[in-house]
C-alpha cells in the first residue's frame, strides 16, 4: 500500500480593489502647478489643526506664539507659526524645462545617485502668496523633499529667513479596524509579494523563476511545502515583470534592430507591426507564466518602470489583451492593477508601489534607509510627494490622488535593493507593517505576509554557486 499525499485546497480570500489611483482621463491640458494648490488645500487644514493644538497659548521666553495665515504675513522678530508646501532648491536636481529649452541634440547626462548637497541646497516653504527660506538645525536635520506639506514654528531673522524651532507633519491618517483572526479555524492565510521578475523571453529563463512557479502551483517540495503553498491565496506582482530591453538584449540584436528600423524610417512612415522595433518574446513568456499561475492562484499584476504601461504615475492597468492566454482569467484569478495600488484582502488594507516613488525620494535625502523613507511618506500622508517635481505624473484637476486618506495595514514598495520590514506606529494607535520587496531576478526572494499577524517571512529560490578548488 503506497502512502499518497492528501490533496490540499487553496485558501480563498475576499479581494476588493480600491479605485483611488484609477484615472478617468489622461489629459495634459492643465497646469502642473494646480497639483500643489490641490495638495495644500487638502493637507493644510490637517497640519493647521495639529499646529493649533500644539502651539496655541505657548510662550517662549515670555513671548507668545501666534498663527499667521500666509507665508508673506510672517514678520521679523515675531514668534509665529505657518503652514505651507516644502520646496527644495537643489542645484544638482534635474530641471526638465531647462533641458527642453536648451534643445541641444546631445546625449543626456547620466542620472545622479543623489541630488543632495548640504553646502548649496536651500529649503523653502511656499503657499499661494509666496515663499520663505527655512533655516536652523531643526529643519536641516529633518528628512524633507519637495512637495510635502508641513507647519513650522519660529521667527524671521534680520536677513529675511525663517529660523525653525519646531515642525509638524500631517502624520498617519485614520486607520480602519483590522478584523480579528477567526477562532474556528487554524488554517494560515498568506499573501505573496514579489517584484522585479525581469522576464527576458530567453529560452534559458532563470531557474529561480521556474522554481517559483512550481512552488506556487504546489508541484515541488514535500507535504509541508505544498501545504504552505496552498495557504497562499493571492500573489501580488509589484512591477517590473519584464526586463529592461536595453540592458538585457544582446548587442548584435540591438544593432540589427536599430539598423533595420533606421532603414524602414528612411523609406517613409510605416504603420502596423514592426518586428525590428518590437520583441514580443518577453511579453509572451510572461503571459505563459501568468496563465499557468492563474489556474491555481489569484494574481494581482501591477505595472512598473520597465513594463508596457504609461510612464507617468499613477500607472494604469496593463490591458488584459496584452496577455492572450491570461486574459480569460480576468475578473476571477487575474486582476490587473494600477501603480500605486490600493486594495483590501479579507479586511486587511494594502497600499503599495512599484518602487519609483521611494527611488526618487532616495535621491533627495542623506542616507539609504528606505523603510524610513516609506514611513515618512505615511507621516506626510502622501505616497508620491516628489511628483511632479522630479517624478513624472499626470496633472490632476480636482484632487491630488496620491494623498493617503486611509491608513493601510500593509505598505509595500517593490523593486528595492533588499528585503526589509518594520512597524510604523501612529499617535492614534495606527500600526502599519512596512515592507521593501526586493528584485526577484537578483535575489530570488518571495515575501509572504500572514494576514492574521501581519508578520512577513521570506522564501528564497536563489541557486547558490559552488566554487571548485
Amino acid at each position: 500500500m503506497t502512502n499518497e499525499t492528501p490533496p490540499f485546497e487553496r485558501q480563498q480570500t475576499v479581494y476588493k480593489t480600491d479605485p483611488q489611483f484609477q484615472l478617468d482621463s489622461h489629459s495634459y491640458q492643465t497646469q502642473y502647478v494646480d497639483i500643489y494648490f490641490l495638495r495644500l488645500a487638502q493637507l493644510k487644514p490637517i497640519v493647521e489643526a495639529a499646529g493649533s493644538e500644539r502651539w496655541d497659548g505657548m510662550e517662549i521666553a515670555g513671548e507668545g506664539v501666534r498663527r499667521v495665515e500666509r507665508v508673506l504675513d510672517v514678520r521679523q522678530g515675531e514668534l509665529c507659526w505657518v503652514a505651507g508646501t516644502v520646496y527644495m532648491e537643489m542645484p544638482l536636481k534635474p530641471n526638465v524645462l531647462e533641458d527642453i529649452s536648451k534643445d541641444h541634440f546631445i546625449s543626456a547626462p547620466p542620472s545622479r545617485q543623489k541630488y543632495r548637497d548640504f553646502q548649496k541646497d536651500e529649503i523653502m516653504l511656499e503657499d499661494e502668496s509666496g515663499r520663505i527660506r527655512l533655516i536652523g538645525t531643526t529643519i536641516t536635520h529633518e528628512t524633507l523633499v519637495t512637495g510635502c506639506v508641513i507647519a513650522v514654528m519660529g521667527t524671521e531673522t534680520a536677513s529675511g529667513e525663517f529660523e525653525v524651532v519646531d515642525i509638524i507633519f500631517p502624520e498617519l491618517p485614520p486607520q480602519p479596524e483590522r478584523p480579528l483572526p477567526s477562532s474556528t479555524t487554524t488554517n494560515k492565510r498568506y499573501i505573496g509579494l514579489i517584484s522585479g521578475l525581469s522576464i527576458t523571453g530567453s529560452l534559458h529563463e532563470s531557474i529561480e523563476t521556474h522554481l517559483l512557479v512550481e512552488y506556487l502551483l504546489g508541484e515541488t517540495g514535500g507535504p509541508a511545502d505544498i501545504s504552505k503553498s496552498s495557504s497562499i491565496s493571492r500573489l501580488i506582482i509589484a512591477g517590473n515583470s519584464l526586463a529592461d530591453p536595453h540592458l538585457h538584449a544582446p548587442e548584435d540584436a540591438v544593432a540589427a534592430a536599430t539598423t533595420t528600423a533606421s532603414a524602414a524610417r528612411s523609406k517613409g512612415k510605416k504603420y502596423g507591426y514592426d518586428a525590428a522595433a518590437y520583441n514580443p518574446k518577453p511579453t509572451t513568456t510572461l503571459d505563459t507564466l501568468l496563465s499557468d499561475l492563474c489556474t491555481s492562484i489569484s494574481v494581482t499584476l501591477m505595472p512598473g518602470e520597465n513594463d508596457p504601461a504609461n510612464a507617468s504615475l499613477p500607472q494604469q492597468k496593463m490591458h488584459p489583451t496584452m496577455f492572450p492566454q491570461t486574459k480569460f482569467y480576468t475578473g476571477s484569478t487575474f486582476i490587473p492593477s494600477t501603480n500605486p495600488c490600493a486594495c483590501e484582502i479579507d479586511g486587511v488594507r494594502f497600499l503599495g508601489t512599484g518602487g519609483q516613488t521611494i527611488d526618487d525620494i532616495f535621491k533627495y535625502v542623506d542616507g539609504d534607509d528606505r523603510l524610513d523613507m516609506m514611513e515618512k511618506t505615511l507621516r506626510w500622508r502622501h505616497v508620491a510627494p516628489t511628483a511632479p517635481d522630479t517624478l513624472w505624473c499626470y496633472p490632476f484637476q480636482e484632487v491630488d490622488q496620491f494623498i493617503v486618506d486611509t491608513c493601510p495595514h500593509i505598505y509595500f514598495v517593490g523593486n528595492q535593493p533588499e528585503f526589509g520590514t518594520r512597524l510604523a506606529v501612529g499617535a492614534n494607535d495606527q500600526v502599519v507593517r512596512l515592507i521593501t520587496v526586493p528584485k526577484f531576478a537578483e535575489t530570488g526572494e518571495l515575501v509572504l505576509i500572514d494576514l492574521d499577524t501581519l508578520e512577513p517571512e521570506v522564501i528564497c529560490f536563489k541557486s547558490k554557486s559552488v566554487a571548485i578548488a
